[in-house]
């Protein structure tokens, strides 16, 4: 689980670093006439908005429950999380797409790409500033650095996270080729290179939009924990002397990256009272939460082994 802190100073550094480079960036499209810079900077001008939405879908996470939200709102996060997808998708994706058809279509003659040159420059270091802070945040993810980048990207809950990583990765790599498209039109006087790099950061953004509507779509309709953390949950239970059995595995559902409900059907001793059982639920609850914390909301159906009369007992969160 990230740190709401990092995730929060991923998405200002992305922020603040696409609004000066999308600026900088219609710049020297103007002067320069080049297809590739302005797709870049219709990618950093979504990008921004992108991290724009995310916040407000954070602020929105983060409000209390209510009459109307018993729950709480944690779900809003991953709600804008796939608006999020859908404008790099079709704004970002479709309009560099687009606008690397056109100069195909309609090629104009390149000027001088110093412009191009040292705006590209200077986004790649800013690029790369915030996807090492959308990075670190990932990297907070226990057991991240031994699953691996990509395993650790399929796995987080936080679209505040893995959306920036996505999006500064691509911005870099789209950066690089804008470059090579601008380098290579120029040098062989060619001006369907720079169309064909849109046409290829085009691809690139929906590609990506594909994998966050993918990632947000399975959080939206209730994934629950993974493996490892059922088992470890198992451990907890078996680990209570007062517990018989285990009745079924363990039902969870993410209501956001630090919000997860957990329900339980648990066999208790026969010989145990009422009182007894409702101790051997705190104990559980506690020892659950010391290793899970993002488990807010436990309830825990108790039943008796053998006993002729069943013991119910919903343990409402505290």
């Amino acid at each position: 689980m990230a740190n709401p802190n990092s995730s929060k100073s991923a998405l200002y550094g992305g922020l603040l670093a696409n609004v000066g480079i999308a600026v900088s960036k219609f710049v020297a499209a103007y002067f320069t006439r080049s297809s590739a810079m302005l797709s870049e900077g219709i990618h950093s001008l979504v990008d921004s908005g992108n991290a724009v939405l995310l916040l407000y879908g954070m602020s929105r996470s983060q409000r209390p429950a209510d009459a109307r939200h018993p729950f709480g709102r944690s779900k809003e996060l991953y709600f804008w999380g796939l608006i999020v997808a859908v404008l790099i998708f079709s704004i970002g994706g479709g309009m560099s797409f687009y606008e690397g058809i056109k100069h195909i279509e309609h090629p104009e003659p390149l000027t001088d790409p110093l412009w191009n040159y040292v705006v590209l420059g200077v986004s790649i270091a800013f690029e790369g500033w915030a996807l090492f802070l959308a990075m670190k945040a990932l990297y907070q993810m226990e057991g991240a650095r031994e699953a691996g980048f990509w395993k650790t990207l399929r796995l987080s809950r936080d679209p505040a996270v893995f959306a920036s990583v996505l999006e500064n990765l691509a911005a870099v790599v789209g950066l690089v080729v804008a470059l090579l498209g601008v380098y290579f039109g120029h040098m062989l006087n060619n001006p369907f290179l720079d169309g064909a790099a849109s046409i290829v950061i085009g691809v690139l953004l929906m590609l990506v939009a594909v994998f966050l509507v993918a990632r947000t779509r399975a959080l939206l309709v209730g994934e629950g924990a993974d493996e490892a953390t059922l088992a470890g949950l198992a451990g907890i239970i078996n680990q209570e002397p007062a517990v018989g059995s285990q009745a079924r595995t363990p039902l969870t559902m993410y209501l956001g990256p630090s919000d997860v409900v957990l329900a339980l059907d648990v066999n208790f001793n026969p010989q145990l009272t009422a009182a007894e059982v409702a101790q051997a639920i705190d104990r559980l609850q506690d020892n659950i939460r010391a290793q899970y914390p993002e488990f807010k909301r436990i309830f825990i159906e108790a039943h008796s082994v053998s006993a002729r009369e069943r013991t119910e007992t919903a343990a409402a969160p505290r």
